[in-house]
């Protein structure tokens, strides 16, 4: 099995729906945070991505067809690289909109302390650490400089994937420009539409950090 297709989107830029999309469209499974928390034994390479450990990136994404999502976005470079004929996805939303659903969500008070607790497993911590804290310079909570961030993120990825190889696909935008970039029929059926900042914050506590869009 190939992979496919790398998604270099920050979380809470339509990641689970997007998911859905490309596992609807073929190019499933899709690797996505989900699938860290359901096999524990992944964590051990996100773990050591974080301490900047080498990474076979082959064997992390082995059995998968594509990934959206973080951890596997902060590592987009690392698998373009390693997976040169695979296509990139960039999904990106409304800078504010994401700020807020972030912070409702993924980056809530709750969910960050629970990647530190002391009986959580020192490779969810590091992995933790690499999202919600290095990623931001410390100040994931200040929304100008969160913002910036993700702008950056988005700037950087236009600029090193080459645009034949790149969508950058705004939230909301449905099948077409999918299905067009990836050269596939456009389904009868609605695009998904799935983890929005009220689904998440309806499952239980336990459940939240499950599932970060």
């Amino acid at each position: 099995m190939s992979f496919d297709i790398i998604g270099a989107g920050f979380g809470r830029t339509g990641t689970l729906s997007l998911k859905g999309a490309l596992e609807q469209l073929g190019f499933g499974p899709c690797y996505h945070m989900m699938e860290v928390f359901k096999n524990p034994e992944f964590m051990k390479y996100w773990g050591a991505a974080a301490r900047g450990e080498e990474v076979d990136w082959q064997e992390v994404v082995k059995g998968y067809r594509s990934g959206v999502d973080w951890p596997l976005s902060t590592y987009y470079a690392e698998l373009a690289e390693t997976f040169p004929e695979a296509k990139v996805i960039l999904s990106v939303r409304d800078p504010q909109g994401w700020f807020k659903s972030l912070h409702a969500t993924i980056f809530a008070a709750e969910n960050q302390a629970r990647f530190q607790e002391a009986d959580t497993p020192q490779d969810m911590r590091d992995m933790g650490r690499r999202i919600m804290i290095d990623t931001f310079d410390g100040k994931n909570d200040d929304e100008a400089h969160a913002i910036a961030v993700f702008n950056k993120h988005i700037e950087e990825v236009k600029r090193t994937i080459p645009a034949e190889r790149l969508l950058v696909y705004e939230v909301g935008s449905g099948w077409e420009p999918l299905c067009t970039f990836l050269d596939v029929s456009v389904p009868d059926t609605p695009y998904p539409s799935v983890n929005s900042t009220k689904d998440f914050k309806e499952k239980s506590p336990g459940a939240a950090s499950e599932d970060l869009k």
